[in-house]
């Protein structure tokens, strides 16, 4: 599914960055991702997955975020304000 977001991200006319993570090294981009996120051992909260998307950066969310955002016509004022859009 990440290339969904970048796909939309692009027709909405931002280059966004994208860093591929290996299968084998998931777990531990997951554990580091979810510390970041505030949950410190990397099991509770809300359980970070991929495609994992930064605006500004700050941790956003993934896609079920991002399309819901998309949807509401919240994202692009956030792209703007994170200076990720020049409309």
């Amino acid at each position: 599914m990440c290339h969904v977001v970048k796909l939309m991200l692009l027709g909405l006319g931002v280059n966004p960055p994208v860093f591929e993570v290996e299968e084998k090294e998931e777990d531990y981009v997951i554990k580091a991702l979810s510390m970041i996120n505030g949950d410190k051992g990397g099991k509770g909260g809300d359980q970070v997955q991929f495609p994992v998307v930064f605006v500004g950066g700050k941790l956003f969310g993934g896609l079920e975020r991002v399309m819901a955002t998309h949807i509401t016509g919240e994202l692009v004022p956030i792209l703007k304000d994170a200076g990720a859009l020049w409309l």
